[in-house]
């Protein structure tokens, strides 16, 4: 993932990048860095960090966005408390519902309603983490974009670049981002300084993808439920890896994950079933956008079934199928949404649709039962009484949310 670097020849691009996509000053909040050892965190030891000489002043993350790394690989997420964030949207107009108090939603699990144990109303801070392909695949399919006018990269660092300047709000909204090609790299830990965000798109701006692979399955995995992985690369650490707790770990926040890639994967360790059960463990929605799009439906006529236009190294039609299936059933699956992107001038309007659907989320929970730890997939169906008149309004409004969720059995291991 650590690509090599042009600094020169970038230049001129990179300012005329960040200066459209509206880099601004925002009020100084300090980059954000865990203190204590006994603290739940999602970088390097506490010692490592004190050997390390910073000019900025340093503050703590809320104590509730502090991860613990765990010894060994994490592997599963495993609680009775089952989270369910629902976003609720006339099927007529389309339009949000808001105002919604807990007595308005009811939650069916395999058939049968169970009780309502905590709600919290969509006026809660969000943390996000943005996880993207960057890999020279993304790039082909990015130069497809724009028949070849600008950098392939852009395709997906121009949407990261604008939901990070543009909808995350400090400084009660966090976000991380990771990059993956042949493995996820974290870029920065969980931040609200914008001079960090910043840092971040300078710093896809003057990479180039190094490796053809994108094992989208273990970047799921990793940012989620944590593991071991490369140290995040605007630390600069001498560390090579480090371990990380994750997203699903945090607890008292609203949370989500928005990933930009094409829904393919190369040979990640593990296999798709095994990434769908790692979502469905999570309670974490997923907000996609897909970009390879606009590559397919160029070169549709011209792929084989089995490899495209470049031989076996480029997928073919069924490739991108599975892909589109893969980013479905996440988004649906975790209670996000998919929306793949065609044309550049797209892009604005999916990101201000996922900004309306993350601010809107109410959060529910409730308590599964013990016979419930079984592995298996358990259907979730929430319905709402906007008008309190005791009686579900099904046929004028759809509640979006998580459609299935899993607990594993005691011992259980996601290999």
């Amino acid at each position: 993932m650590r690509s090599n670097l042009s600094f020169s020849r970038f230049f001129v691009f990179v300012f005329a990048f960040m200066f459209a996509f509206g880099a601004m000053v925002f009020p100084q909040s300090g980059r954000q860095k865990p203190t204590g050892t006994d603290q739940k965190k999602n970088q390097k030891d506490q010692k490592q960090g004190d050997d390390k000489k910073h000019d900025e002043p340093k503050e703590e993350l809320p104590k509730d966005i502090v991860n613990t790394p765990k010894d060994g690989e994490i592997v599963s997420v495993a609680t009775s408390i089952i989270n369910v964030d629902a976003v609720v949207y006339s099927k007529k107009t389309k339009q949000i519902i808001t105002g919604l108090k807990k007595d308005n939603f009811a939650i069916f699990e395999d058939g049968q309603q169970v009780s309502v144990t905590n709600f919290s109303t969509p006026e809660a801070p969000i943390t996000v983490a943005v996880v993207m392909e960057f890999s020279k695949l993304s790039e082909r399919f990015g130069l497809s974009q724009t028949n070849g006018m600008e950098y392939g990269k852009t395709e997906v660092v121009r949407p990261v670049a604008a939901f990070l300047t543009q909808f995350i709000k400090p400084p009660d909204d966090y976000a991380s981002v990771i990059a993956f090609d042949m493995r996820p790299t974290p870029l920065t830990d969980f931040t609200n300084d914008p001079r960090r965000i910043q840092e971040v798109i300078s710093l896809l701006l003057r990479n180039n993808p190094a490796f053809t692979e994108t094992n989208l399955f273990d970047a799921v995995k990793f940012t989620l439920i944590g593991g071991k992985g490369d140290a995040v690369v605007l630390d600069n650490t001498k560390e090579r890896y480090q371990q990380y707790g994750g997203l699903a770990d945090i607890q008292g926040r609203r949370k989500a994950i928005l990933l930009v890639a094409s829904g393919l994967d190369t040979f990640s360790k593990i296999n798709y079933d095994q990434a769908r059960k790692v979502v469905q463990q999570s309670g974490v929605p997923i907000y996609i956008i897909g970009t390879g799009n606009m590559y397919f439906k160029r070169n549709e006529g011209n792929m084989s079934a089995q490899g495209g236009l470049l031989g076996a190294t480029t997928p073919g039609r069924m490739d991108f199928h599975q892909a589109q299936n893969t980013l479905t059933t996440f988004a649906k699956e975790s209670g996000g949404a998919y929306i793949p992107v065609t044309f550049e001038g797209e892009i604005p309007s999916a990101l201000q649709t996922i900004n309306v659907l993350l601010r809107n989320q109410y959060s529910l929970a409730f308590s599964a039962e013990e016979n419930k730890k079984d592995g298996k997939s358990h259907k979730l169906v929430v319905k709402v009484d906007v008008d309190g008149d005791g009686k579900f309004d099904d046929k004028d409004y759809t509640v979006q949310h998580r459609t299935l969720y899993s607990i594993p059995k005691p011992g259980e291991k996601t290999k």
